[in-house]
């Protein structure tokens, strides 16, 4: 919704500066409830991901608030970038801004074109299904999705205002007011460290998978033997795929972001 309204704005704007658009402030009204409300949904996930893994069973119940610091504690760059999102970008976005500037908005609207594929990824992982096609092409799809959407975000826009204004890309940022300097570096640094953490996470994914293939296929086991009363059944042998069944079990006690 997001990335479509961005489209809308962006694409109606002949003036970049000047041109206003509808749609722009009413959008910013409609998704700062979305941002108070996913920090308390994804609180109700992860206080419910603790009580279904059992970590409650030795030690007891957690008090609300010791569980909610172990959210901010884990989720703190999250739950930091939607309370910027309310508290800053919202009352610049409608009043500090003074309704010039529709057509940039609109571009950072359409940051959230590599929302889908994150999100995927996560599904994806929930279900244990990182050895599929689909989980390995979703992970270059969300690579280069999040490069051009996120990490180029603010070059792109310094460089259309210097078309605009006739200057050098390299002096733009000398010739805007220092505020949207500050603002640009406080927004792309979460998106670089994100980015971080996709690309060790697909050159992981990657290694993983040409180790795999490169490894010599193991013998023939024998035929199985047949198990006598009282007797103990052998462990399973690694897979030569290197997917073991018991994968499942153990990547549940420490999840992936």
């Amino acid at each position: 919704m997001a990335s479509s309204a961005g489209y809308i704005i962006s694409t109606s704007c002949e003036d970049i500066i000047e041109d206003q658009h509808w749609l722009t402030s009413a959008y910013i009204l409609f998704a700062v409830p979305y941002f108070v409300y996913d920090i308390y949904a994804m609180f109700l996930c992860y206080w419910h991901k603790l009580r279904v893994k059992g970590h409650e069973v030795d030690n007891g119940p957690k008090p609300t608030s010791v569980a909610f610091l172990s959210y901010l504690r884990r989720e703190f760059l999250m739950v930091l970038h939607h309370v910027v999102m309310v508290t800053v970008c919202f009352p610049v976005s409608v009043f500090w801004r003074r309704g010039r500037g529709d057509y940039f908005q609109g571009v950072m609207f359409l940051a959230e074109l590599s929302t889908p594929s994150v999100c995927l990824g996560k599904i994806l992982i929930q279900y244990k299904q990182q050895h599929t096609l689909l989980h390995k092409v979703n992970g270059v799809l969300m690579l280069v999705t999040f490069f051009v959407c996120r990490v180029l975000l603010f070059p792109y826009l310094y460089y259309v205002y210097g078309r605009y204004a006739s200057i050098p890309f390299h002096l733009v940022p000398f010739s805007v007011p220092w505020q949207c300097n500050l603002g640009a570096a406080f927004l792309m640094a979460p998106q670089l460290y994100w980015f971080s953490l996709i690309c060790r996470g697909a050159l992981r994914l990657f290694r993983g998978v040409s180790g795999r293939s490169s490894r010599p296929p193991l013998p023939d086991s024998p035929p199985p033997k047949t198990e006598r009363p009282g007797s103990h059944a052998p462990s399973p042998a690694q897979p030569a795929n290197g997917y073991n069944a018991r994968m499942p079990e153990q990547e549940t006690a420490t999840p992936t972001h």
